[in-house]
């Protein structure tokens, strides 16, 4: 199954984003928490690629044991960072050789200790061009990118990130899956403006559940989402209390959730960070997820 295939009138796409973990042992613990998710029947399960490459049998691994394991359509991320237009298509191959049939298309981040994004020599230099490249050369695959609710950090403005996202949809993009957000209206701006672009092709809202103030600041902070002052306030109530804090931010998703299901989202995509309870609550409380 292609990522197409997961969205519908009558299909709701429901996805998981892993990491590749770096130990054996996090790998053991990376599939217990797997074997718990996957009980709510998801569409497919993505896995991240880290910069240059150097995850790339990491991430084959989880993603093609996925597969294997539990008969789960599946996706690899795929960045421009420090490789070749050859060497991009050396990853495809394989990747598809292992049976892994879809790709989560993107420029990437710099790598770490550069502040800006340099096109390797023989590369890309943008997400649009790594997509066109495998539409063309890797028909068969299905393919996502990556869009911005609150804007790329980079982008001159919305506008041009708006732009620089319909070239990627041009391109060949069959799904576009958000970056996390915490403001619903930020997701359905967003989606009404791409489509007064003529983006068709579904938009799925990507949630990430907090497990904790500090995480949530530190990753905002990495990719420029808000945090609502008042989920804010909830987990600095709880600020010696680990599991009123998970609590807290558990809730808000739930209600973020359900407030995404009543504008006719075509599905979600759950950034789990290798971890199960909190994104299983959340599926819990949601009517379609919830046991009878």
């Amino acid at each position: 199954m292609t990522l197409r295939d997961a969205y519908g009138s009558n299909r709701f796409g429901l996805s998981f984003e892993l990491f590749p973990p770096k130990t054996a042992e996090g790998m053991t613990s990376l599939f217990q928490h797997v074997d718990e998710l996957v009980k709510f029947e998801p569409s497919y399960i993505t896995c991240t690629y880290g910069a240059g490459g150097s995850t790339q049998d990491r991430t084959l691994d989880v993603i093609s044991g996925v597969r294997d394991k539990y008969g789960l359509p599946v996706a690899t991320h795929l960045t421009c960072v420090g490789l070749t237009e050859p060497e991009i298509g050396a990853y495809l191959a394989r990747a598809l050789e292992r049976g892994v049939e879809n790709v989560v298309a993107l420029r990437g981040d710099p790598p770490k200790g550069e502040t800006t994004f340099t096109a390797t020599a023989g590369g890309f230099s943008y997400a649009n061009e790594l997509v066109g490249f495998i539409r063309r050369d890797y028909p068969q695959m299905g393919i996502a990118v990556g869009g911005y609710p609150e804007k790329h950090q980079e982008a001159a403005s919305l506008a041009v990130d708006l732009e620089n996202l319909k070239r990627k949809v041009d391109a060949g993009a069959d799904v576009i899956i958000t970056q996390l957000f915490y403001n619903n209206d930020d997701y359905f701006r967003f989606r009404d403006a791409c489509r007064n672009l003529g983006i068709e092709i579904p938009i799925v809202p990507g949630l990430l559940p907090v497990t904790n103030l500090a995480q949530i600041q530190r990753i905002a902070s990495l990719c420029g989402a808000k945090l609502p002052q008042r989920f804010v306030a909830a987990l600095e109530q709880h600020a010696d209390d680990p599991a009123g804090q998970f609590s807290a931010g558990v809730d808000f998703a739930i209600e973020q959730a359900l407030g995404l299901l009543e504008g006719d989202i075509p599905g979600i995509h759950f950034y789990v960070l290798n971890k199960s309870e909190a994104t299983s609550r959340v599926l819990s409380a949601l009517p379609q997820f919830a046991e009878d």
